[in-house]
């Protein structure tokens, strides 16, 4: 057993300089006994897509690597059989105080990623993890456990999404990795599956739209191959849910976009390919492995008694949306079936169940896109995203009747998707801010999707004016930083003036405060 000491900070400038560079210096001699066994196998520096950790408990951690030494091509410039790899974690930067340590492989079946849950650490403790394969040693990653039930008095995270890749440069990240996070969640469209532009901000290896697993994983290399997104995985750990960019744009259940060109049995593949390359990148624990054209995404992670994400999947389980149209327009027929779901029945029911059981002071709906109404049109006409939860009313109001009969510890909603900010209410009545409000959604803008944007979006004055339950809407790039008590929580949100070109500074450009048992949130 490893002696227990008390946690110290980190030298962050200290830590940034080892996790921005290739880690040297390991030979033969102190690697662990597999990889020195794992045969004859040669291949170059295989960490090019860096390390990451995810998911954390208060006893345990994912550990996340893949082996691509050229990770644009089919294999990643693997062999063709499974590889041995070592991994560490210790209570130091420097390894001095090994906590675990244990031998698995990467097999090429699984685009010889590594996923270790690590086990059996001590609540909210920071720790420091890496890999060995081949005779390489990868970079340092830093990780953080949750503490344990009604131990909890402070937590702080940010959420993203939405981070294509030839629109502009990840500064955003570049600024989060300077904060004091405890975690970050990530809300979809991790990379995006069109056909990059040519003449986009930054150059996109690859102009072919993906079909196969190959082509996904080559679109994730790359995202990957971005330092400040690779630093941002390596200092915090990550939740992480997909939205519909990850497989084909406004996908819903098996239906693709479009339907007419595509058979399901296409999508179908398609999407069992694209699920397989985002187990493949994701630190996610085994239970989520891609099954053929299903993935398990949607699960609970409880970080003390204070908070307790829910992590939900809009995508996998809904009704279609075609029926209404894509895009923004009047209220359909169909849109008022009772049948239609957001979740399906079975995730549903399990959301329900999780906030009824709940004893957390704040239950967090991390999910993919808006759940609050909000009236779009520019007229007298009411108008609706016929793609959001205002296309799937009865599903909504199943969850809004829960609350406002069983009131779960106080219900804040964080989203991505819109590729700008907002801070809405959700009212028992979603159409009635007269109505009880029942949860508070933080909508978070998107890393570079958009471009550089304004201030507002063009119809954000006359979207506010019609909607008294939306405070606030800025069309910046960046990220919502959270600091939550057990009494308060404020968001932040972090933007950019630009992401055209490298080096743009972060400012706050508002905070918004929740009290709890207040679901309506107030400018600080």
């Amino acid at each position: 057993m490893h002696r227990k000491e008390t946690h110290r900070r980190f030298d962050r400038r200290s830590f940034l300089a080892t996790t921005g560079g290739i880690a040297a210096g390991a030979t033969l001699s102190t690697l662990p006994r597999l990889a020195r066994a794992g045969g004859s196998a040669k291949f170059a520096w295989p960490y090019t897509l860096g390390v990451a950790s995810g998911d954390p408990l208060s006893d345990a951690v994912v550990i996340w690597t893949r082996l691509a030494p050229a990770p644009q091509d089919p294999g990643g410039g693997m062999p063709s059989e499974p590889q041995p790899v070592c991994w560490e974690v210790a209570r130091d930067e420097h390894f001095h105080r090994i906590e675990c340590s244990g031998e698995t492989l990467a097999w090429p079946e699984q685009g010889h990623s590594v996923h270790v849950d690590v086990r059996g650490l001590d609540a909210a403790r920071t720790y420091w993890y890496r890999f060995t394969a081949g005779g390489h040693q990868s970079p340092i990653g830093r990780t953080r456990t949750a503490p344990r039930a009604h131990h909890a008095d402070r937590l702080r995270f940010a959420f993203a999404s939405c981070q294509h890749f030839e629109t502009g440069y990840y500064t955003a990240y570049q600024h989060m990795a300077e904060e004091d996070l405890d975690l970050v969640v990530f809300l979809g469209d991790y990379m995006y599956e069109g056909v990059p532009n040519p003449n986009g901000v930054r150059s996109h290896t690859g102009l072919a739209e993906p079909l196969s697993v190959d082509d996904y994983r080559a679109r994730y290399a790359n995202y990957r191959s971005d330092q400040h997104l690779q630093r941002a995985h390596a200092l915090f750990p990550w939740i992480v849910t997909f939205d519909d960019h990850e497989v084909d744009n406004n996908w819903s259940a098996d239906i693709p976009q479009d339907p007419d060109l595509q058979s399901t049995e296409a999508f179908l593949a398609r999407r069992a390919a694209a699920f397989q390359a985002y187990y493949e990148h994701m630190p996610l624990r085994r239970f989520s492995r891609a099954q053929g054209s299903s993935i398990q995404l949607y699960r609970r992670l409880g970080y003390g008694g204070l908070a307790k994400f829910h992590v939900l999947d809009t995508r996998q389980f809904r009704s279609v949306t075609t029926p209404c149209g894509y895009g923004n327009g009047p209220d359909c027929p169909a849109q008022l079936d009772p049948t239609r779901t957001m979740l399906g029945d079975e995730q549903d029911a399990w959301l329900l169940d999780g906030l009824h059981r709940s004893r957390a002071r704040w239950n967090i709906l991390a999910q993919q896109v808006p759940f609050g109404f909000v009236d779009v049109g520019q007229g007298e006409q009411v108008e609706t995203r016929h793609d959001k939860w205002d296309a799937y009313p009865t599903a909504r109001q199943r969850v809004l009747d829960f609350m406002l009969e069983q009131r779960p510890g106080h219900p804040v909603v964080i989203t991505g998707d819109l590729h700008n900010a907002w801070v809405q209410v959700a009212h028992a009545d979603p159409r009635d801010p007269e109505s009880t409000p029942l949860a508070s959604e933080f909508v978070g803008t998107s890393i570079t999707s958009g471009g550089d944007g304004t201030d507002q979006t063009a119809t954000a004055p006359v979207v506010l004016a019609k909607n008294p339950q939306v405070l606030f809407n800025s069309n910046r790039r960046g990220y919502v930083s959270c600091l939550v008590t057990p009494e308060l929580w404020r968001s932040d949100f972090r933007a950019v003036p630009y992401v055209s070109t490298e080096g743009a500074p972060v400012s706050t450009i508002a905070s918004y405060v929740l009290e709890n048992g207040n679901p309506v949130p107030y400018l600080d």
